[in-house]
């Protein structure tokens, strides 16, 4: 019986020649990943445990980008323990502020996952990295403790859904639609434990960005991972940065899926989740009038140059509209500069926006953004749960940097070529 994409990595980092869904394997792992949250957790288990120290001090990657800068005296107490311990264990991927950037942003960047890497991270959205080729999930901070010392997980092998997306989308449609659109079609538990495979000519008209996104969200289908073929884009993007040695895995013409969606992209429109759920869908046509306070763009979602491009060109020579509030979040340092130079920052500023050092931030209702009672806001993250944001009688609505820029300039959610 043949494999799915994922399920060939899996093999190959277990040593063995075949895998089938279901089955408990152990495999050696390419990259262990924790951030300024999950880390210290990790490093109490490891220090409990008898280790002596880490499997391979250039395998684990730690980066402060939750409540960092430190938002308070518990922020700063968390990344100090986690800051002694990669100079005690000489963690060589160890990003502090003005180094770092938001996780999964950044370790793309840096080269530190790409084609047919195994990796694991304290953090669900880990799973962005399937985009490279890769399979990637999230863990517990135990897990991530027992993967430090040994350089070893556990998995149960999943099955898989495969997405046939066909055409090329039309103008201000961008990723983040596409997998709105598929959570909204099989719901927040419509791929749970599964990982999902995405193929099909639609994919030329994607680039690195969409797909990071894609992949980003996956989890927010219940996945245990999402993954795309490495293809010409996949390779402009790892090619000279990947540290690793790149390995490319395609599924088998018989490998078995759970379910096959076949999706139009050509037919997709701007899609926005309501509250309180990811799944809450609806099209930009449907959406009705839905008056916002504030409205972020950035994230390990949509904090990318082509992300910052599109809200860019939608806000410039603009003004935010009366009483909202716009805060930019771009994804990496790199970003930031390259955002910078572009000019984008002049067109940020002058509309009424204001830009920050890469943050997790508002995200999880962190800082930087943190919503009062009663307060809406758009914003290009991965969650819109109750209180995500703040607090709990506040709303959160998913969308596009095309449409986040939009809906800033008009005070609703709005379509971005009605602007």
């Amino acid at each position: 019986m043949g494999m799915t994409m994922s399920q060939k990595i899996l093999a190959a980092h277990a040593g063995l020649p075949q895998v089938k869904a279901g089955q408990l394997i152990e495999a050696k792992l390419d990259m262990v990943l924790g951030n300024d949250v999950t880390s210290p957790v990790a490093i109490n288990v490891f220090n409990d445990s008898s280790a002596k120290g880490v499997f391979d001090n250039t395998k684990i990657a730690m980066v402060m980008d939750h409540f960092t800068p430190n938002k308070d005296i518990k922020a700063a107490q968390q990344c100090l323990q986690v800051r002694q311990f990669a100079d005690k264990y000489d963690i060589k991927n160890y990003y502090d502020v003005g180094e770092m950037g938001i996780e999964h942003a950044l370790l793309p960047e840096k080269g530190l996952v790409g084609p047919g890497s195994l990796c694991i991270g304290a953090d669900s959205h880990t799973c962005t990295y399937g985009a490279l080729g890769a399979f990637s999930t999230g863990v517990g901070s135990t897990d991530m403790a027992a993967a430090m010392i040994s350089g070893k997980a556990w998995f149960k092998v999943p099955s898989a859904i495969q997405f046939v997306l066909k055409n090329k989308p039309a103008p201000y449609v961008s990723g983040k639609d596409v997998i709105l659109h598929i959570i909204g079609m099989i719901g927040v538990d419509g791929a749970l434990y599964k990982s999902m495979e995405f193929t099909g000519d639609g994919l030329n008209y994607l680039n690195i960005d969409d797909r990071l996104c894609i992949a980003n969200m996956a989890i927010e289908a219940g996945a245990k991972n999402g993954i795309f073929p490495v293809d010409e884009i996949t390779r402009a993007y790892t090619d000279g940065r990947f540290q690793g040695t790149p390995v490319e895995y395609a599924a088998d013409e018989d490998a078995q899926y759970d379910a096959v969606y076949e999706i139009d992209l050509s037919a997709l429109r701007p899609t926005v989740a309501f509250p309180h759920l990811p799944e809450n869908t609806k099209t930009i046509d449907d959406v009705g009038e839905v008056k916002i306070d504030q409205v972020v763009i950035g994230s390990c979602t949509n904090g990318r140059m082509t992300d910052l491009r599109i809200a860019a060109e939608i806000l410039k020579d603009k003004k935010l509209a009366k009483g909202v509030r716009c805060i930019i979040f771009p994804g990496t340092q790199n970003i930031w500069l390259q955002a910078m130079h572009e000019g984008l920052f002049d067109i940020f500023v002058k509309a009424g926006a204001g830009v920050s050092t890469p943050t997790c931030g508002p995200c999880l209702g962190g800082h930087m953004g943190i919503l009062a009672q009663g307060e809406r806001a758009v914003s290009t993250t991965n969650r819109n749960f109750v209180g995500r944001m703040g607090h709990v009688d506040s709303e959160v609505y998913l969308a596009s940097p095309a449409v986040a820029a939009a809906s800033a300039v008009t005070g609703y959610i709005t379509d971005p070529a009605k602007v």
